[in-house]
């Protein structure tokens, strides 16, 4: 039998692994500053729930990995968190007010497979409920600079409403059964060339003056935030969209937020501000994070209600895919120390616990090897102390500390071993 993965799934080994732990500490950091508290949603969830007609929309149906339970239900693989917690919110009506939570799982989506997307991908979401002020989207925003800053990494944030869309709509003319399929096209046209969305449009029944008359508003020729506002409020006089596009900027520093009219996101359910965020160089193409506004999902669940909410979602796996790009030197080890017992592991055993109860992570040599080819172990895990504890050390009341960097090695007492660290 020839052993291979599923396709678009991936093993991670270590030193990937560290750095998917160091960014969801990160991230997790960064959430809990700014008030998010975590819950956790299953992987499996009920098909109707997940393709419910206020949920992910057509695009993402055909992507959702089926299957059905021995009493014969259809069960379905979660594709996003955002639906999940939707469904939590609306099983739990008793929440306080503003609830802002946050979870890092993982999704499954059946689609198509490149680099920084997969079938089997992490997210890490953070959602607040009960939000009707923009002030939300405003901090949502802050949080998404710091997170980026937090992980060194220098991205451009683009921002859009889902009602300065429908805006531009309404002014060109497309009728609001063909909407959500245009929307589609929209959202391609900085990735696509000019021929292709046209082509698109085509296909979808847009006639040709409509079409002219729409990409002329979305391909926005100013630069400037300020500038583009302005030439949309010339054709769209007092849309609620801008208005609140026009708040947001009023409380963040924009430098890295660029307002994009043709981004429209992929996912049906949002109703209002929606984010995506790119690398500043664009080495990988995929965006790092996006969401944006959904008032409608949670109450469609209840079937009652108002619960206006706001979330975004980072992918862990294209971040990490970024770092390794960015990376020269990999982590191969979370090891800060390693002992090296010459025929003295009882005694050293008891260093290791106190290093230990100190919280420095520590690795024992338990195989008897020479200095030397523990020293070689070392250096290709990239651990850079080792304490070695011979007898003579030890009758010193001392043992030996190398740095393994600089080479450097010195005696040190055994109640100033910490201190020395």
């Amino acid at each position: 039998m020839k052993l291979e993965r599923a396709k678009g799934t991936r093993d991670f080994n270590v030193e990937d692994k560290i750095i998917r732990q160091e960014i969801s500490d990160i991230l997790r950091k960064v959430f809990e500053k700014y008030g998010f508290n975590p819950i956790e949603t299953p992987v499996l969830e009920r098909l109707d729930t997940l393709t419910m007609k206020y949920g992910g929309g057509e695009e993402i149906v055909k992507e959702i990995f089926k299957l059905k339970d021995q009493g014969n239900r259809d069960l379905g693989l979660r594709y996003d968190l955002t639906i999940p917690f939707s469904r939590y919110v609306g099983m739990n009506p008793t929440l306080n007010m503003p609830f802002k939570a946050y979870r890092m799982g993982i999704v499954f989506r059946d689609g198509p497979i490149k680099l920084g997307r997969y079938r089997e991908f992490w997210q890490c979401d953070v959602d607040v409920v009960g939000a009707k002020s923009v002030l939300f989207e405003v901090e949502m925003i802050k949080l998404i600079q710091e997170a980026f800053r937090e992980l060194k990494l220098e991205v451009v944030i683009k921002i859009n409403n889902r009602k300065i869309l429908d805006g531009i709509l309404d002014y060109v003319g497309i009728q609001k059964d063909k909407r959500d399929t245009v929307m589609l096209t929209l959202d391609k046209v900085e990735k696509l060339e000019n021929k292709k969305i046209i082509d698109e449009l085509k296909e979808k029944g847009i006639d040709d003056l409509k079409i002219k008359k729409l990409l002329k508003e979305v391909y926005v020729s100013a630069f400037k935030n300020k500038e583009i506002i302005g030439e949309l409020k010339e054709k769209l006089k007092d849309n609620e969209g801008l208005r609140e596009i026009e708040e947001i900027f009023k409380y963040i520093d924009d430098n890295n937020v660029i307002l994009s009219p043709s981004m429209a996101r992929g996912l049906s359910y949002y109703t209002g501000t929606i984010f995506e965020v790119y690398l500043k160089k664009r080495e990988i193409k995929s965006s790092l994070a996006a969401g944006g506004r959904y008032d409608e999902i949670i109450g469609k669940f209840l079937g009652k209600g108002d619960y206006p909410a706001l979330g975004v979602s980072f992918g862990l796996d294209v971040i990490t895919d970024v770092l390794k790009l960015k990376e020269e030197k990999k982590k191969k080890s979370l090891a800060d120390i390693y002992v090296i017992p010459i025929k003295t592991i009882e005694e050293s055993l008891k260093i290791v616990g106190e290093l230990r109860k100190n919280n420095f992570k520590v690795d024992v040599d338990y195989n008897g090897r020479g200095i030397s080819s523990n020293l070689r172990y070392c250096n290709a895990l990239g651990i850079k102390k080792v304490i070695i504890i011979g007898n003579k050390d030890l009758a010193n009341n001392e043992v030996t500390i190398r740095n393994m960097e600089s080479g450097e090695e010195k005696k040190v007492k055994l109640d100033k071993v910490v201190e020395n660290l």
